[in-house]
C-alpha cells in the first residue's frame, strides 16, 4: 500500500463548464472549495500526513439536500467521488486526486432521547462530539478510541471501542440510517424499511450510499469508569504477556483489556496493559487490582476517570498530520511461540512512536450470529496490528517495511480474518477475509443499490452480474 499514489478511475479531472459549477454552488447551503482557492490546501488534508491528494473540488455539505445535489453533480459529469466525515482512514480513501470530495464534517446535529435511549446523529460528528452529547444524559454507545474519529466511517466498518465487549460493536447498536444512494434518492434503512440496505450498512462500509444520519441504541454509562494502565519492563514482558492472555481470555464482559508493545522517548521498550471497567467503580476494583498488582510493574496508574476523558486518552498518541501505516489481523489466542515472535520482531521497530497493539474484542461481540451483520470475524479475541508512526517522508520506506515484517511474522498465528476498518489497499482476497461467508450477500446489496460502483473509494465490494443476468446475456448472443 502506498497512500501517496492517486486512486485510478473515470472522471479524474473536473472539466465541467464554469456555468455548471456556478449553478451547482447556487444550489448549496454549504460551500464548494475549488482547487486553487485560498482555503484549498488546508481543506484537502486528512488525518494521515502520508496522504497527499488533490481533488478538483471539496463540497462541504450543510445538510442532506446538499449531499443529494453533490451526488447529482458528480454523476452528471462522471466525476470520481470520495466521501469524507472524519478523514481518519489510514489510506486516505476519503480524498481523491482530480475528483469531488463530498465532505459531511459540517453536519453535526444530534438529538438524544434519554427516555427511549436513542440518539439520532448526523454523519459529520466526531466520536468526541457524539460522546459529549450522550454523556449529558449518562448514556453512551460503543465508539472508538480517538475523539476526532468520524462516527460515520467507524460505524459503517463495524466499530470497536471500550464498550464493545459489554454493548457490542457500534454497528450492532445501529437501529436506523438515512442514506443518499448513487441515483440521488434519499432512503430510510431499518430492519423494516429497506432491510437489505440496513444489513449492508452494519459493517459493509460506504459501498451502498452516503449515510447522512444514524440512529443508535444507547446504554447507561459513567459518568466515571475505573480505568488506567500498567507498564512492564521489556525483560519481564514475556511473563506479563502470558498473564495478559490468561486473564483477558477469561475476563468479564465489563472489562476491556487492550495491550501494546511500546517504546519510550528514551528508546527503552515496554509492555503496556490498558484496562477499563465499564460497570460500577466498586465492582471493577477487584479486577483492576489483579491487573495493577501483577508482577513488578514500573508504573501503574488506575483511577475513577470521566468517560469522556477515557475516550480521548489516545488523542495524544495519534495527532493529525503525523505519518501512519499499519496492517491488522485477528488472533484467537496468544501462544508461547506467538509471544516470543512478537517480542523478537518488535525489538527492531524503526521509530520510537511505533507500537504493536492487541485490541481485545470478544464478549458481547462474539454472541452475535455471524450472518446478523456483514462483520463476520466474531470469534476472534484480539485485533493485532503493528502501527508505524513517524514524521518525515525520508523515513517512509523503513517504517512501512518494519510494519510489514511485523505483520508477516505474526501471520502464522492469525485466524486469517481482518477488521475492515483496519484494512489498507490490500486487494480483494484480504477484503474477502473481512467478510467471509457474508461477501456474496454484500455483492447482492451492491448490485441493487450501486450497480455502477459509483461509491468505489472504500473497501470496495465490486458489483457482479447475477446468474440470471449471465443467462439472459447468453440467450441474447
Amino acid at each position: 500500500m502506498d497512500v501517496r499514489q492517486p486512486h485510478q478511475g473515470s472522471g479524474l479531472s473536473l472539466d465541467s463548464p464554469e456555468w455548471d459549477i456556478t449553478r451547482f454552488r447556487e444550489k448549496l447551503r454549504g460551500e464548494a472549495v475549488i482547487r486553487g482557492a485560498p482555503r484549498y490546501e488546508e481543506a484537502r488534508k486528512v488525518w494521515n500526513g502520508m496522504v497527499d491528494r488533490r481533488p478538483a473540488m471539496i463540497v462541504y455539505c450543510a445538510d442532506a439536500n446538499d449531499v443529494i445535489e453533490a451526488v447529482r453533480f458528480a454523476q452528471s459529469g462522471n466525476h470520481l467521488v470520495a466521501v469524507r466525515s472524519g478523514g481518519h482512514n489510514v489510506t486516505g480513501m476519503s480524498v481523491c486526486d482530480g475528483g469531488v470530495v463530498i465532505d459531511l464534517s459540517r453536519m453535526k446535529r444530534i438529538e438524544v432521547d434519554p427516555v427511549r435511549r436513542v440518539a439520532r446523529a448526523e454523519a459529520g460528528l466526531s466520536l468526541g462530539e457524539f460522546d459529549a452529547a450522550t454523556q449529558a444524559y449518562g448514556l453512551a454507545t460503543t465508539m472508538g478510541v480517538n475523539s476526532d474519529t468520524g462516527i460515520a466511517g467507524l460505524t459503517l466498518g463495524g466499530g470497536f471501542g471500550k464498550l464493545g465487549r459489554k454493548c457490542g460493536l457500534t454497528c450492532d447498536n445501529l437501529i436506523g440510517a438515512d442514506v443518499v444512494t448513487a441515483d440521488s434518492l434519499m432512503l430510510r434503512a431499518t430492519r423494516f424499511e429497506n432491510p437489505d440496505l440496513f444489513w449492508g450498512l452494519r459493517g459493509g462500509g460506504g459501498n451502498f450510499g452516503i449515510v447522512t444520519a444514524f440512529e443508535y441504541r444507547l446504554h447507561p454509562v459513567g459518568p466515571q469508569l475505573l480505568a488506567g494502565s500498567v507498564l512492564h519492563r521489556y525483560d519481564q514482558a514475556r511473563d506479563a504477556m502470558r498473564f495478559y492472555y490468561a486473564f483477558s481470555s477469561k475476563a468479564p464482559d465489563e472489562l476491556s483489556l487492550d495491550a501494546a508493545l511500546v517504546t519510550a522517548p528514551s528508546g527503552e521498550r515496554f509492555f503496556s496493559i490498558s484496562a477499563c471497567y465499564t460497570g460500577s467503580v466498586k465492582a471493577g476494583a477487584r479486577f483492576i487490582r489483579l491487573v495493577s498488582e501483577y508482577g513488578t510493574p514500573v508504573e501503574s496508574r488506575f483511577a475513577a476517570i470521566p468517560y469522556l476523558q477515557i475516550q480521548s486518552a489516545g488523542d495524544s498518541f495519534f495527532p493529525r498530520g503525523r505519518r501512519y501505516y499499519w496492517k491488522a489481523q485477528f488472533l484467537r489466542e496468544l501462544t508461547e511461540t506467538a509471544i516470543d515472535t512478537m517480542l523478537r520482531v518488535y525489538a527492531s521497530a524503526t521509530t520510537p512512536s511505533s507500537m504493536l497493539v492487541l485490541q481485545q474484542v470478544g464478549g458481547a461481540i462474539a454472541r452475535v450470529q455471524k450472518t446478523e451483520t456483514p462483520y463476520v470475524n466474531r470469534d476472534a479475541l484480539y485485533d493485532c496490528f503493528p502501527i508505524a508512526i513517524w514524521d518525515h517522508a525520508a523515513d517512509d520506506a523503513a517504517a512501512m517495511r518494519w510494519a510489514n515484517e511485523m505483520w508477516d511474522a505474526i501471520k502464522p498465528f492469525s485466524t486469517g480474518g481482518v477488521y475492515a476498518n483496519n484494512l489498507g489497499e490490500e486487494g480483494e482476497n484480504r477484503l474477502r477475509s473481512a467478510y467471509g461467508e457474508n461477501y456474496s450477500r454484500l455483492v447482492e446489496v451492491k448490485n441493487k443499490y450501486d450497480p455502477g460502483n459509483f461509491f468505489r473509494l472504500n473497501q470496495n465490494i465490486r458489483p457482479e452480474p447475477s446468474a440470471a443476468q449471465h443467462t439472459s446475456a447468453s440467450i441474447g448472443q
